[in-house]
């Protein structure tokens, strides 16, 4: 039985448990049964607007005994995140029960020099308060979204939701926000606080983009609640669920592959790389050792708007190591997220799909860029440093031995 395999099952609301105000088939049973056979359950929502308690009190309406420290809203972990950076004063976009998870957490709500800027929503949000939220970033206050969710599910079909907003404010602020709600991990690190490191925890929701991506960036299996497969372009998408089912009574059938977090972080972005091989008479490889991630690594970058990659070769080069270098030839094409997926100290997670090119030395003497490099020099291709990017030796083979096509891997 699939329950029986985890500790703790954390359930969206809105689409699993209920739509609008009508519980969705066997949700109440399975979910009553789940509490007897002495599982944690915890009710996760990334709408920002009801308190716990009200949550709480509808769920008991439906006929679910929950209690409110049951309860996760993105409106009360953003609160509890506010308060453990030591925040104590904030304005708000968003409902009256977003401003009372931020009092009970110790933050007081008020438009006079905040510390943070909170942006959430609820059915009165206007302009004006974009507006407002907007003056105050600009004016210092630490920008806080309490989830991305451009929309919700109602009976009626989507409405807007608080990411709509926060959205609206990023760009007109011209600033990105921290996020609280899901798919962060920090949602779901809320929700299991108190609970031991050693269990073994199922999230349950009916959308890839946050329940079951958020799942698996915290390390969790995900399930879906869906009445149909999701497509996804790539099965290493870690939206892709582990498992779909069609109503929370199917956990009491049997058959799901727990999640194995891979080895690559999910990113915010793709972007188009290049990365050159570089050889000298003496058929040695230029090599520099990167000030960020203070490894030995070939001469690389993005392509940048509007850039020939051709021109962006000879740029990062220059830029990097004060040659001037003739392009030749594409020696390969580099994508697998394993080696292509790096994050960086600003917080971004950032996918390659980087174009690698055999070069050669037209003019110059190699210097280090301060900035870019703490080393530069020369390398036989047989006596590599240990330390030198784990993929980068497979490009250099595969531009020493450009036999037919390039290398696409």
């Amino acid at each position: 039985m699939i329950a029986k395999r985890f500790d703790v099952l954390l359930l969206d609301l809105d689409g699993v448990v209920y739509l609008g105000d009508e519980p969705l088939p066997d949700a109440v049973d399975s979910i009553n049964r789940l509490y007897e056979l002495d599982k944690e359950i915890r009710f996760l929502t990334n709408d920002p607007r009801p308190t716990r308690r009200t949550i709480a009190s509808d769920l008991r309406e439906l006929g679910i005994n929950a209690q409110e420290d049951e309860i996760v809203t993105a409106g009360w972990a953003t609160a509890k995140y506010l308060a453990q950076q030591g925040v104590t004063t904030a304005a708000v976009v968003g409902s009256e029960g977003l401003e009372t998870e931020l009092q009970s957490e110790g933050v007081e709500v008020t438009d006079s020099d905040p510390e943070a800027m909170v942006v959430g929503a609820d059915e009165g949000t206007s302009y004006r308060d974009i507006r407002r939220a907007t003056r105050h970033i600009d004016q210092g206050a630490v920008f806080v979204g309490t989830n991305p969710d451009g929309s919700f599910p109602t009976p009626d079909g989507p409405a807007p939701g608080a990411g709509a907003v926060v959205r609206a404010v990023e760009a007109a602020a011209g600033t990105e926000p921290t996020v609280v709600g899901k798919p962060e991990p920090l949602m779901f690190e809320m929700a299991l606080n108190g609970l031991g490191d050693d269990v073994r925890a199922v999230v349950i929701g009916d959308t890839p983009a946050t329940d079951v991506l958020g799942a698996h960036r915290a390390g969790h299996t995900g399930i879906l609640v869906a009445d149909e497969e999701p497509t996804a372009a790539s099965a290493r998408d870690l939206q892709v669920p582990d498992l779909t089912i069609s109503t929370l009574a199917d956990l009491f059938t049997e058959g799901i592959e727990t999640w194995e977090s891979p080895p690559y972080s999910w990113p915010d972005e793709i972007r188009p790389g290049v990365a050159a091989v570089v050889r000298n008479d003496a058929d040695e490889v230029l090599l520099m050792k990167r000030a960020d991630k203070r490894q030995w690594a070939l001469p690389m970058g993005s392509v940048e708007r509007c850039e020939p990659v051709r021109e962006a070769i000879s740029r990062e080069v220059m830029e990097e190591t004060g040659l001037h270098v003739e392009v030749e030839e594409l020696a390969g094409v580099y994508s697998h997220p394993a080696q292509q997926v790096f994050s960086y100290s600003s917080g971004k997670t950032v996918h390659f799909v980087t174009n690698c090119f055999r070069c050669t030395i037209e003019e110059g003497t190699p210097e280090a860029d301060e900035e870019e490099a703490l080393e530069v020099g020369f390398f036989d291709v047989n006596d590599l440093p240990p330390d030198i990017l784990s993929m980068q030796p497979q490009w250099i083979a595969d531009a020493i031995d450009i036999s037919g096509s390039p290398a696409v891997r």
